[in-house]
């Protein structure tokens, strides 16, 4: 086995290898991101005095999982489809729907999630899929710059003050659990799967 095809991300091993099903295998499974990111926007649990979405461990195993071009592919997507109108956002219809929606509160978490699918999918390029640490420090450094992308665009519309307090402690735990839960997950699936 050559160094490259062990450090391709797990999609790589559902893949055909070439042609028109490669392409299709890759539409579908970007779809079928989608869908659990809109999914996963929907599933909250209550931890502490706020509500948390499921979406944060979706992005980090979808771009684990996908790689970077097909876990950013995937996200961009899900942002068009969003933008577009779709009800797939977390606080989606209730609180208005496409750039409306986008350009409130929430807007620059959605965008740290792009930025987030980038880093831990360049990890899963490089192999760091494999190993824990490796993956954990990725996937930490992905929710420390979304968080901080999330933060500034929230201080634009809020202030510094209230957006530290509303927009980032209360989810400090419940984002580190995620990450670590990510972290461990991804590995595992490969250690099963060298057993097999």
């Amino acid at each position: 086995m050559t160094t490259a095809m062990t450090t391709r991300p797990l999609v790589f091993l559902a893949l055909p290898q070439e042609g028109a099903a490669r392409l299709a295998t890759q539409f579908l499974l970007a779809i079928a991101g989608t869908l659990l990111l809109t999914l996963s926007a929907k599933t909250k649990v209550m931890l502490g005095p706020v509500d948390i979405s499921m979406q944060t461990l979706a992005v980090l195993l979808i771009a684990a999982a996908f790689g970077m071009r097909l876990g950013l592919a995937t996200l961009l997507l899900y942002i068009a489809e969003g933008t577009m109108g779709f009800p797939v956002f977390q606080g989606t219809p209730e609180k208005g729907i496409g750039i409306a929606y986008m350009l409130g509160s929430t807007g620059g978490y959605l965008v740290g999630f792009v930025v987030m699918a980038a880093i831990v999918g360049w990890a899963a390029d490089r192999g760091w899929d494999r190993h824990p640490m490796k993956l954990f420090n990725a996937m930490l450094v992905a929710e420390v710059v979304m968080m901080a992308m999330g933060f500034a665009w929230l201080a634009l519309l809020i202030g510094p003050e209230k957006s530290w307090q509303f927009g980032v402690v209360p989810f400090i735990v419940g984002d580190l659990i995620k990450v670590a839960l990510a972290a461990s997950v991804v590995p595992a699936v490969w250690s099963l799967l060298k057993r097999s």
